[in-house]
């Protein structure tokens, strides 16, 4: 679902010196998909309803494969952009039907089946922003975007040959609308959109505010790539365990206020900041599968899910798309990013307070 997004990031110098692009048209190439991701999500359970959940997330899928390996060969930076915006429109459209299928498949182990697919989305991600450089053989990136598409394949195949049927979902109904009107679904999006713009705010400036602090640029993005790549043990370990002990919001306040803490220990005591990167990316990475869970955590009903979730991904993305631009704008008015990590453990708090509403009451399984 990802790979194709996030290869671009590594290959935007060799897309912008091929391409002639200024820094500005070349930002679009990883703000747009960001953007798509949360404002189509809603179509995720209208295709569902038309296609069934194994049929619409096997469109999906190729759409995307289709879409980047055709990015790889158009030329110029229209058609580019064109192609990247149409992958963004089918990983949004797919965003949801994961939720859809854990919880017709899977519905006595919610955290242990998003675990599975959340445990996908980080390993797919971290292993195309890994390889994307190496396998622009010759600096050409569009090989390395051509090769990931082509991968991309696999992961269709495999999904038909895998699946069977729709797990209980009765395709041709109407689907549910989004729920406006309903208090957790709004809670819901609330943790998405805060723990998002923790995310995407210590990938997008962490680096930045130790280069300031006079580190080099390797050694400082290597401080992301300890915290992805640390991170995908509780993304992949945690839902073993979640489904047994503790209450969901008790997991997640948890979690969160582990991050907040090592926030706050990075801007403090930064010689050690190999150690609070590893123990953040150990929070972080639990805090994702444990949110993506929530969706399936509050309703018995199938057909509430999607909407459900892609409620939450909607206003979850449109909030967490703000978080690095406002995090940049406190570094530009107190000229350096000691301000925008405090955001972060600010934001942090809030985070912690929030999963601690997710009361019993609220997430008893209900229509």
């Amino acid at each position: 679902m990802r790979p194709q997004i996030l290869a671009v990031g590594p290959l935007l110098p060799l897309m912008r010196a091929d391409l002639g692009l200024p820094a500005s048209l070349a930002g679009l190439l990883t703000t747009v998909p960001v953007l798509c991701m949360g404002l189509f999500a809603p179509l995720g359970p209208r295709v569902a309803g038309w296609l069934g959940t194994r049929r619409a997330f096997a469109a999906c899928l190729a759409w995307i494969a289709g879409l980047g390996a055709l990015r790889a060969v158009v030329p110029g930076f229209p058609l580019v952009l064109l192609a990247t915006l149409g992958i963004g429109v089918g990983t949004g459209v797919a965003g949801s039907i994961p939720a859809m299928i854990v919880s017709t498949r899977v519905a006595t182990r919610p955290a242990l089946g998003t675990g599975a697919y959340a445990g996908g989305i980080v390993a797919g991600s971290s292993l195309a922003a890994a390889l994307a450089v190496p396998l622009a053989i010759g600096g050409q990136w569009r090989l390395s975007l051509l090769v990931i598409s082509l991968a991309s394949i696999g992961s269709v195949v495999a999904w038909l040959a895998l699946v069977r049927g729709d797990g209980g979902v009765v395709r041709g109904g109407s689907p549910r609308t989004l729920p406006w009107r309903n208090g957790r679904a709004w809670l819901l999006m609330t943790i998405f959109g805060l723990q998002s713009i923790m995310y995407y705010g210590v990938v997008a400036w962490l680096p930045n505010a130790f280069v300031e602090r006079g580190w080099s640029a390797a050694e400082a993005g290597s401080l992301v790539a300890v915290c992805n790549g640390v991170g995908l043990i509780t993304t992949l370990g945690v839902p073993l365990f979640a489904d047994r002990y503790g209450s969901r919001g008790r997991q997640l306040a948890l979690c969160s206020a582990v991050a907040t803490v090592v926030l706050a220990g990075l801007i403090l005591v930064p010689t050690f900041a190999f150690g609070w990167v590893a123990i953040l990316g150990l929070a972080l990475g639990a805090v994702f599968p444990l949110v993506l869970t929530l969706p399936i955590d509050v309703t018995d009903d199938p057909s509430l899910v999607g909407p459900l979730a892609a409620f939450m991904l909607l206003g979850g993305y449109i909030i967490s798309s703000t978080g690095p631009t406002a995090l940049g704008l406190a570094r530009d008015l107190t000229g350096d990013f000691t301000a925008s990590l405090w955001m972060l453990v600010v934001i942090g708090a809030i985070l912690v307070g929030t999963c601690l509403l997710l009361s019993p009451a609220r997430l008893a399984r209900r229509a």
